[in-house]
């Protein structure tokens, strides 16, 4: 198969990947070194999202004030305990979520890549170079657009997560170990990235007139950088890939009328099965 009916086949395994999902992280999912010119790479799997420290307590303090809104009489306005979660819920989106991309060599030790886990979907492109004949190192940048609709179901209530959309770039740099015939191959690296989301109603409704009750809005805006490490062990054209991404994050923003800020730490396992043709 040529290098371009290839991308086309890889390209329909991204764009065919369940419509829903229920959050997940963001992977890199590659090695350090790029693909060949015209070579194809085309992956699926899995990649979670898992809230840790501060972030965790977040969600936890909001669930638990949720539920002492619920038990008092009449109805009360978020205050900053549930802003934190409602945040850490819309921007951080802990949960498990499909996994699927494509990845082409562009040439120049080029290569550039289409990803979608779930809430997101990502493009990239990086460079790398050879610092050996098993050794490389890349660097990249990717832009990311988190899909409206995509999200079913909330942690808390009134945080509508099927309302959320938003945008983020990041850019990794990576080194790793490619052993002869590639049967195994061992990344490490460091990344660092921001998003946006906001929830509000993308509604084609005139003059904007709401039909029901109008949930609150949220607007969060995430800062992030941590660290990464990958393996995947295969014969010729299948490999097996894991990877472990841990970062430290502040998100600062809005739920309602009232302003927060959060800190924590997310620890994002994923794993994909590779073909390469």
């Amino acid at each position: 198969m040529s290098g371009a009916r290839g991308a086309l086949a890889s390209l329909a395994v991204v764009a065919s990947a369940p419509a829903v999902g229920c959050g997940g992280g963001l992977p890199l999912l590659h090695p350090a070194r790029t693909l060949p010119q015209g070579e194809v790479r085309a992956a699926a799997g899995f990649s979670g999202n898992i809230a840790v420290g501060g972030f965790n307590s977040a969600l936890q303090n909001a669930a638990n004030d949720a539920a002492a809104q619920q038990a008092a009489s009449g109805p009360t306005a978020p205050d900053s305990t549930f802003a934190k979660g409602a945040l850490v819920a819309a921007s951080v989106a802990p949960g498990l979520a499909p996994y699927a991309a494509a990845r082409v060599g562009i040439g120049a030790q080029s290569e550039g890549g289409l990803a979608y886990t779930g809430r997101a979907v990502r493009i990239d492109l990086r460079h790398s170079f050879d610092l050996s004949r098993t050794w490389a190192l890349s660097i990249g940048a990717g832009g990311s657009a988190v899909l409206y609709g995509q999200q079913q179901g909330s942690p808390l209530p009134d945080v509508d997560l099927g309302a959320l959309h938003g945008y983020g770039a990041d850019v990794p740099f990576l080194v790793g170990y490619q052993s002869d015939g590639d049967l195994y191959m061992v990344w490490a690296g460091a990344r660092a990235g921001w998003e946006h989301v906001d929830i509000s109603d993308l509604s084609s409704v005139p003059n904007g007139v709401a039909l029901g009750p109008t949930p609150f809005s949220l607007s969060a805006t995430r800062f992030w950088g941590g660290g990464l490490l990958g393996l995947a062990v295969g014969f010729r054209h299948v490999h097996v890939a894991m990877e472990l991404d841990a970062s430290y994050a502040t998100i600062d923003g809005q739920f309602g009328a009232v302003h927060a800020t959060v800190a924590g730490v997310t620890v994002a396992p994923s794993t994909a099965l590779w073909w390469d043709f």
